[in-house]
């Protein structure tokens, strides 16, 4: 069978390569417009083809016969093969009766109702081919076209082998087509049959059968080659990555297997799982892991053979599951404090940032960068803060955490001013101060500044506590946070070592609210 089977799985033959280039340069003379010895040079490439079709029809039915054979001596794993090449046959039978029946319908059209297709008389009508399959009367090439695509598309179906496959579509392709000086590109047909002689429009359908036939073989070689009596046969393979685990750590390493594996797209194989045969024909077991802990499952696979024969192989795992784990924190304090932004830190071992998600209760929670910031509501009600992450395609709840909400510690004031290298310092008072500097700043500024929180506060108004040479207190108020002019006149009129005293300071947060804070000393230098 072998021998048989090498015969007839031939690749195009020296005379057929002949006489598609003959076809090829023809349609080159034809556009331009050479005469009547055009015509006759498509007659004979014609009678080419027609020879031709039936040696490649011949060959077809030997293949068919071939295949036949083989399912009367293994009915068992030949009657798949049978039935699909007969249902090729009979696929391409049609689609080549249906071009019989254009070509004699264009023939007609060009010589009469008594036009023969084998005696063209008319062979340079231009019309005859349009009117039959571009005119509106007629439009029977988009019909062609449409049943062009459904052949070959079941025909690609059967054929495995990637070059065969691309034969295949090139010689059945219907793609448009842009022809020169024409800026927007044709239809198939259009470009097939418009003002095309009739002789030619029937050289094209004649080799569009022989293209089909060829089609035709390359499926039926296709299944005469998985033909086979004995041992498993693999006729695809496939490259796989088999990790031990996608889930790493940092710090961990990452292992993967990576293999090919030789499969028989034809006969899948089929995996029992404890005891359970797989519901997919793709070896995929799934499991939802509702609970923690080590996991084994073991198995065998079965693959039938070309005679029935069963060949099994067992296999054994296991896998590990752990509970859901988030690490949710916040970056500067162990409480969120209401009115400010709270930058929080989150993330899941083993699960990227983009596969996270979180949500907040009493405020809201917003992704900046590589953190989140918080940003809490209501004072003294609790906000928790939830998080799910995409894991192995599916989105799981992976931990919560509640937070006690704030309000934010009252500032403190100071004097802000330049120092001897030029840059921004600040005066806290209970030391002696340059009335310079203090005369240059301007005014009062209040702060948290605890290494944790830097939060600046807007100064309200403040008042000045001056005391004359017999201990009166003269106090004097602010123009808002700035100095007033007759604070800095009492200022001017102190002498070293004198001091001050700057109370009822009154500074608003970033939380909206106006506070009362601490008083400060000033003594000047």
């Amino acid at each position: 069978m072998a021998t048989a089977k090498n015969q007839t799985v031939g690749r195009m033959s020296p005379r057929q390569k002949m006489i598609n280039l003959m076809y090829i340069v023809l349609t080159a003379m034809l556009a331009l417009n050479v005469s009547s010895e055009v015509m006759n040079g498509f007659t004979q490439v014609q009678s080419g083809l027609l020879r031709s079709n039936r040696t490649i029809t011949a060959r077809n039915q030997a293949m068919l016969e071939q295949i036949a054979a083989f399912n009367n001596k293994f009915p068992k794993q030949g009657k798949q093969w049978l039935d699909l090449s007969t249902e090729v046959c009979a696929q391409t039978d049609s689609l080549y009766n249906y071009i019989d029946a254009l070509k004699l319908e264009i023939v007609r059209k060009a010589d009469g109702p008594d036009g023969d297709v084998n005696n063209i008389v008319n062979q340079d009508n231009l019309d005859a081919a349009s009117e039959v399959m571009t005119k509106a009367t007629g439009g029977k090439g988009k019909i062609l076209r449409e049943k062009i695509d459904k052949y070959r598309n079941y025909i690609l179906s059967i054929i495995d082998d990637p070059q065969k496959r691309e034969s295949v579509r090139a010689a059945l392709s219907t793609d448009p087509y842009k022809a020169p000086g024409i800026a927007a590109n044709q239809k198939w047909e259009e470009s097939m049959f418009e003002n095309m002689p009739t002789i030619a429009a029937v050289t094209l359908l004649t080799k569009l059968q022989n293209d089909l036939r060829f089609a035709e073989g390359e499926a039926l070689s296709t299944m005469l080659n998985n033909l086979d009596t004995g041992e498993l046969r693999v006729n695809h393979l496939e490259a796989f990555v088999v990790p031990q685990s996608r889930m790493v750590m940092r710090g961990t390493k990452y292992s993967a297997n990576i293999v090919i594996a030789a499969i028989d797209t034809m006969q899948r194989p089929r995996v029992y799982v404890n005891g359970h045969l797989l519901g997919n024909n793709r070896g995929l077991y799934e499991v939802t892991a509702s609970q923690s802990g080590k996991f084994d499952y073991s198995g065998f696979i079965e693959v039938i053979g070309r005679d029935g024969s069963v060949t099994k192989r067992d296999f054994k795992s296991s896998y590990t599951v752990f509970d859901p784990l988030a690490t949710i924190s916040a970056m500067m304090m162990n409480v969120l404090y209401a009115g400010i932004d709270n930058p929080i830190s989150i993330g899941v071992p083993g699960v990227p940032s983009s596969a996270i998600s979180a949500t907040m209760t009493n405020g809201s929670l917003v992704k900046s960068g590589d953190h989140w910031v918080a940003r809490p509501g209501k004072v003294g009600t609790n906000c928790e803060i939830t998080v799910t992450a995409e894991i192995d395609g599916t989105r799981t709840n992976v931990g919560s955490t509640t937070f006690r909400v704030r309000k934010l510690p009252d500032p403190m004031p100071f004097i802000t001013y330049k120092d001897a290298n030029g840059q921004s310092a600040r005066y806290k008072g209970g030391r002696p101060f340059s009335k310079g500097l203090l005369l240059a700043a301007g005014g009062l500024d209040a702060a948290i500044d605890d290494d944790m929180l830097n939060i600046d506060y807007r100064v309200v108004s403040f008042e000045t506590v001056f005391f004359d040479s017999m201990g009166n207190a003269i106090p004097e108020v602010s123009a808002g946070a700035s100095f007033s002019e007759r604070q800095k006149t009492a200022i001017r009129r102190l002498q070293h070592g004198k001091r001050f005293y700057i109370s009822r300071v009154k500074a608003t947060g970033p939380d909206g609210i106006t506070r009362d804070i601490a008083p400060m000393e000033v003594i000047v230098n």
